[in-house]
């Protein structure tokens, strides 16, 4: 079905009917001008994402339901990433006329469950004509106690450094899917030269299913603030690695005015992680410290809490805070010091 046949309000009432508000702080969601909010008790987090077709996502490799999740859970991300709790979210899209109706629903169908999974009321948004393509501009709100609030200029000297997860896979993932893509791309026009149809393509996924889910259905570390709470640790500095390890882990060191020491050896990186890299011939360390896109939690805690972090599983310690005179080091695995950098995602 073309959209232009329902009209705006026509698909946000076929997108929205079934929405239902959960959170106590949700007054009044969509229908009206705007949502209506209410937290006597707590602070209000706020974050905001873009994500423009052929800059963030790519329709030859994403499906719209995979892009809906992957788009909610971004933002998402960005308020675990202050410790806080994600209540509710607005979502517009800007749509060509090669989009159908169908395909919208799709998109919210991804979008839903990531809400879903979380506990977050979509409240409402706004939809508008494109020339370009796909816009998705998603607002997410959480609450957070003003005393549990975590930002980005809290570490301090002696803090451990620490990282959930692994890194590198989802931009691994990424250059996997672009190198299939390229394959696919090289294979047309083959046949266009010889005058032949196109022969049937399948991409060669064997054995890197961990790349392509971590690349295409990003998750927010929401189980890691639990098990954080739920150890009594409260982190002095915070942020989520969307652009990479060092490129974060720069923000965190500028912003509390203060050095980092980071250890090659103690970087968490996936077996599948490594064996890409090295088909590719790239360095593994770098993907990991660069790559970008993989949505776990970077945050420093006070030496006192060592111990606790050793026994959350899924968190590993990477290195410590240093006074900011010394500098970000990188200590290889042979023990040779290099300054990081940030080289991670630049979005303009």
């Amino acid at each position: 079905m073309e959209i232009a046949k329902l009209g705006e309000f026509g698909l946000i009432d076929r997108l929205t009917k079934d929405v239902k508000p959960n959170n106590p702080s949700t007054k009044y969601g969509v229908g009206d001008d705007c949502a209506v909010l209410h937290y006597p008790d707590s602070e209000v987090l706020v974050t905001t994402d873009m994500l423009m077709e052929g800059v963030h996502f790519d329709l030859t490799y994403i499906t719209l339901q995979h892009l809906g999740y992957k788009s909610a859970m971004v933002n998402i991300s960005d308020i675990f990433a202050m410790n806080g709790t994600p209540r509710q979210m607005t979502v517009s899209l800007a749509l060509s006329k090669r989009f159908s109706v169908e395909d919208v629903e799709l998109f919210y169908e991804g979008l839903r469950a990531a809400c879903n999974k979380w506990g977050v009321d979509i409240v409402g948004g706004d939809t508008t004509s494109s020339y370009t393509g796909l816009a998705i501009s998603i607002t997410c709100i959480g609450e957070a106690r003003k005393e549990d609030i975590v930002y980005r200029n809290g570490a301090k000297e002696t803090d451990l450094v620490c990282v959930s997860g692994d890194l590198g896979a989802a931009y691994m993932g990424l250059q996997l899917l672009e190198r299939e893509k390229s394959v696919y791309y090289q294979m047309v026009e083959e046949a266009k030269k010889k005058g032949k149809p196109v022969p049937d393509f399948q991409p060669d996924f064997a054995g890197k299913e961990y790349l392509l889910q971590r690349q295409l259905k990003a998750e927010a570390r929401g189980d890691i603030i639990q098990k954080l709470r739920e150890a009594g640790i409260r982190p002095t500095a915070m942020m989520d690695i969307s652009d990479g390890l060092s490129s974060e882990l720069m923000h965190i060191c500028k912003q509390s005015q203060v050095g980092c020491r980071i250890f090659e050896k103690q970087l968490p990186i996936d077996y599948q992680t490594a064996v890409m890299a090295e088909e590719l011939n790239m360095n593994v360390t770098t993907c990991a410290l660069n790559g970008g896109e993989d949505y776990e939690l970077l945050f420093t805690v006070p030496i006192g809490d060592h111990e606790k972090i050793q026994q959350i599983e899924d968190v590993k310690l990477i290195g410590h805070i240093t006074n900011k005179s010394l500098g970000h080091v990188l200590v290889t695995r042979d023990d040779q010091e290099f300054e990081l950098k940030a080289q991670g995602w630049q979005p303009l």
